[in-house]
């Protein structure tokens, strides 16, 4: 029926659990059976799940009523009524793949035991990672929509301040419908809210422009290392474990470059295979500061072994949001964790980088390959930019004035006469300073 393997995770669980990546004929996902059923299980254990069972599950002919085939259906009873006897109980069957409400209430039935798919996981690890305002509203935005239509608990949970959906309850507790209508209205208001806070996030995106920091948004496929790369550009302390959707509300810090120019990294949500297209929808917000990002730069994981299903799942997105990676020069892409190659692969993958100012190969790990990146950062910001030294007295307020308005000053000395800044500025905008030019110099 499937190849089974037995797992157990260190960290306290919230529940036994058994996860099912059913393979169904005929759909070819680019990855292999085994790395997509090991994601699941690294789904699951982002939110602390025990998995106790894995299994890719083999599907001739997709059944409406239970999706897995008869025998499966079957196979899977029996192992958790093994559990149960063992006093070894699961209580929880993930599927990873979509359900529909009458699929998961008969997989319930027959397993005797709570029945989530694959939205409902990633929900549940939305709901818990989710930190901002903005963040939790586009969950249960995202919740209520996939709940419509599904039996489901009180819905106290909307109200309370802490994450989590509590799609994982077991069974036996009181499911009762919600009114179509209440959930109705409930989503209108969230919609409202949403637009409210995109509008004043981009009042903010509008007030930094004229500072003006650049954006550097670091995107990629969940668990590439972007966090891990954030808090070694940014030297911050991001929220960085070994756990799919570590991150969900973007994160910004300010940083230094080399050439002293400052910039904004924001790091954003993992981007996932096969995330339900309502899912996508509500998170698009928080992708918005990709759409409006100086320099984007795509953190890849070159050690996976799916990596190119990876980068396509991607590109795909960016895609979505109006970004072309391969046109786009905003694109930078960074191959990360290449410690954990050698030999030829890691040759490969440095002979690529090195051919193109579009890539790097770096390891977030150890700092290997910042530099380089550090340096492609750089070009990228002071591209079309002259940077000079000027001195300008103290008095001259509106030199001083018109230089922050219309240049980047990237280093600034006072001392009791003069100030003495370097400043990045547009060539054309220097001419206009024609009659000061005495007195700047090329830095």
């Amino acid at each position: 029926m499937g190849t089974h393997h037995a797992i157990e995770t260190q960290r306290p669980g919230s529940g036994r659990a058994l996860i099912l990546h059913p393979v169904l004929r005929g759909t070819d996902a680019g990855r292999s059976p085994e790395a997509s059923l090991d994601e699941a299980v690294g789904l699951a254990a982002a939110i602390d799940l025990d998995v106790a069972h894995a299994a890719v599950v083999k599907v001739n002919q997709p059944r409406p009523a239970t999706l897995l085939g008869g025998g499966a259906v079957e196979q899977y009873a029996a192992l958790l009524e093994t559990a149960r006897e063992a006093s070894e109980t699961i209580d929880l069957v993930v599927v990873d793949h979509a359900l529909s409400p009458v699929q998961q209430r008969n997989l319930e039935r027959a397993f005797k035991a709570k029945v989530i798919d694959r939205t409902g996981l990633i929900l549940e690890i939305f709901g818990e990672r989710a930190r901002t305002h903005e963040g939790q509203l586009q969950v249960e935005l995202a919740a209520l929509t996939y709940q419509k239509s599904r039996l489901v608990r009180s819905w106290t949970h909307l109200e309370r301040q802490r994450g989590g959906f509590g799609f994982l309850g077991g069974p036996g507790e009181s499911q009762l419908e919600m009114d179509r209508r209440l959930i109705g209205d409930r989503i209108t208001r969230i919609r409202k809210e949403l637009e409210e806070v995109r509008r004043t996030r981009g009042l903010h995106r509008k007030a930094r422009a004229k500072v003006p920091y650049p954006v550097v948004a670091l995107v990629g496929y969940t668990n590439a290392g972007k966090s891990t790369l954030f808090n070694r550009m940014a030297g911050a302390d991001v929220f960085a474990r070994n756990l799919l959707f570590a991150t969900l509300d973007p994160t910004m810090r300010q940083v230094t470059l080399p050439s002293g120019r400052k910039v904004i990294l924001s790091d954003t949500v993992g981007f996932i295979a096969d995330l339900p297209t309502h899912l996508v929808a509500a998170f698009r917000a928080t992708l918005e500061e990709v759409q409006a990002a100086d320099v984007i730069l795509h953190v890849r994981d070159v050690a996976h072994p799916d990596t190119e299903a990876q980068k396509a799942d991607v590109e795909a997105i960016l895609r979505d949001l109006g970004i072309d990676p391969d046109r786009d020069p905003r694109v930078v892409e960074v191959a990360n964790k290449i410690d954990r190659l050698d030999g030829e692969a890691l040759d490969a993958v440095l002979a690529r980088t090195a051919r193109s100012d579009g890539a790097c190969a770096v390891s977030a790990v150890t700092g290997q390959g910042l530099d380089t990146l550090f340096g492609i950062l750089d070009r990228r910001m002071t591209a079309g930019r002259a940077v000079v030294e000027v001195d300008v007295e103290h008095g001259d307020g509106a030199t001083l004035a018109w230089l922050y308005a219309h240049g980047e000053v990237i280093g600034r000395r006072d001392d009791d006469g003069h100030a003495h800044l370097r400043v990045a500025i547009e060539p054309a905008l220097l001419a206009r300073m024609g009659h000061r030019r005495g007195e700047w110099a090329a830095a």
